[in-house]
């Protein structure tokens, strides 16, 4: 099983559909995952620290874990199928609830809990990516269009 850092959200052009993205913290691998615009908002505002007036739907579902003093250990996205990934959220003696992926690293970076992801699931979806000293020139210039985006994008840019 391998550990998984957010990397960002984006927009996929010219679909218009939103992803996060995913990184291997051992190697160069990355995981995107097609998601649905209110969660890339969710995942966007908590990694902007945007602190919304009243609680999300994700706030709202921590808050309730802690008060019954029920953490999430860790996330684990367990298989994909036609593009659609699973994800498990697991609790202490190994209960776990299934949950879309997209809510399951939501919850994750608020809980503040590993994300792992099951060897199968990496191998067959996930990509390689250059770092920049790796970088051609044109890879280069993605990598730095990608970086950009990511420190401009709003929550409100996946309201569309």
């Amino acid at each position: 099983m391998h550990e998984l850092e957010v990397v960002g959200v984006r927009i996929e052009l010219p679909s218009n559909q939103p992803l996060v993205l995913l990184k291997d913290v051992n190697s160069k691998r990355h995981l995107p995952i097609w998601i649905g615009a209110p969660e890339a908002s969710a995942i966007a505002m908590f990694q902007q620290g945007i602190i919304p007036p009243r609680p999300l739907t994700h706030d709202l579902m921590i808050a309730t874990l802690e008060s019954l003093h029920a953490p999430i250990l860790r996330v684990e996205i367990v298989s994909v199928l036609n593009a659609v990934f699973t994800a498990e959220l697991v609790f202490a003696n190994d209960v776990r609830v299934d949950a879309r992926s997209s809510d399951a690293i939501a919850l994750a970076l608020r809980a503040q809990c590993p994300i792992m992801c099951h060897d199968h699931v990496l191998d067959e979806a996930g990509v390689l990516v250059a770092d920049d000293e790796d970088a051609t020139d044109g890879e280069e210039d993605q990598l730095r269009e990608f970086r950009e985006f990511l420190d401009e994008v709003e929550p409100e840019d996946f309201d569309k």
